[in-house]
């Protein structure tokens, strides 16, 4: 294994090296542009597996690809926690690559985990997928707010955007003032563009990646089917990176932020620091539970139970929320055992749990 240790400063037009040998010296400073193939070459001089630190920035995939391609190994790094471990009174380049490199000599480089580059790419037909899912709720919900405007409304369809309903919603532009009308129309038109868009992305995730065993592990947790399995697996990527469910949760971010002063301790919003993605899809899968929660077969469903008794309280968008953290507590546990989802009560249940009590 090589005795080198390099950190990479990357900004959005060029990037600065520091390259430390196995006595910690410094031998080298170089500051390489962002040309194609630039970086690739600077580092096709270092000894095979030579680790580089990377600063978390917003355009470090290709950068990692140009780091693996070289035959090094690019280490994510947190920039917010490398920052206060370096130390610097002062900032420059030259000095935050020569600290990423001096924390990866010793061993205390603040990492995040990298996904393989094929799951990088993966990742984008989901990460994509939730472009339109925005848009089309957002297209849906300014249409409901402009029916409410002029008082009309339909106790007999739960979804007036497909079969029965939408025939009504068509229906129903005509008691709409014109223009109105003729913009409902139109956003109409852009709902159904999106929706083509939407099913062709989703095709494909089910094409190019298969149902795995975990994939369909995670399909048993309330409210999750194949495209939110997918979304979950993909940007967990390993479970063994996390120790405990807290983690995961709030990896997720779907613990609320605390503050705790004086003996007394007040919870807030959930954690914006997270990955966005997977919090959504934990959100995403919670919604569906709330939708089916009157259903007779979901009534008596433990997540079912959570939103009522915390909605009481809390109200809906914090028993949203606590669903939410539930189902990413529940897929820890189902991608660590690799067992089934199971709820509480059915897994005190268990004769493996009784004859350990014995």
């Amino acid at each position: 294994m090589s005795h080198h240790r390099v950190g990479c400063d990357a900004h959005r037009r060029y990037s600065q090296f520091a390259v430390l040998d196995q006595d910690g010296q410094l031998r080298q400073e170089t500051r390489v542009d962002h040309e194609p193939g630039a970086i690739q070459a600077f580092l096709e001089d270092m000894p095979e597996g030579t680790p580089v630190a990377l600063e978390t920035v917003g355009n470090w995939y290709w950068i990692a690809n140009e780091i693996e391609s070289a035959g090094c190994l690019p280490l994510l790094t947190h920039a917010a926690k490398a920052k206060v471990m370096m130390g610097n009174v002062n900032k420059t380049d030259k000095l935050d690559a020569k600290g990423l490199a001096k924390l990866l000599r010793l061993d205390t480089l603040p990492t995040v985990w990298l996904p393989p580059g094929e799951i990088r790419d993966e990742r984008e037909i989901h990460r994509t997928r939730m472009a339109p899912s925005k848009l089309r709720t957002s297209l849906k919900n300014r249409i409901h707010a402009t029916l409410a405007k002029y008082g009309i409304t339909s106790t007999d369809h739960s979804d007036i955007f497909v079969g029965s309903g939408r025939d009504w919603l068509e229906t129903s532009l005509s008691r709409l003032p014109s223009e109105t009308g003729r913009c409902v129309a139109q956003e109409l038109d852009a709902l159904d563009g999106l929706q083509d868009q939407i099913i062709q992305l989703e095709a494909r995730i089910r094409e190019r990646i298969a149902l795995t065993p975990s994939i369909q592990l995670l399909k048993t947790l309330p409210g999750v089917g194949d495209i939110l399995a997918i979304v979950v697996n993909r940007e967990i990527g390993s479970i063994h990176r996390f120790d405990t469910a807290g983690q995961l949760t709030s990896y997720a971010g779907l613990v609320p932020t605390v503050h705790a002063s004086g003996g007394k301790t007040r919870f807030g919003h959930m954690r914006k620091p997270s990955n966005q993605y997977l919090k959504w899809a934990f959100i995403e899968a919670a919604n569906v539970v709330v939708r089916h929660r009157h259903h007779p077969a979901w009534k008596t469903k433990y997540v079912c139970q959570i939103y009522d008794q915390v909605a009481q309280r809390k109200g809906h968008a914090v028993a949203v929320g606590a669903v939410a953290r539930h189902l990413a507590e529940g897929a820890f546990w189902i991608l660590k055992r690799e067992e089934p989802y199971r709820p509480p009560a059915l897994r005190q249940a268990t004769p493996k749990q009784v004859r350990g009590r014995a």
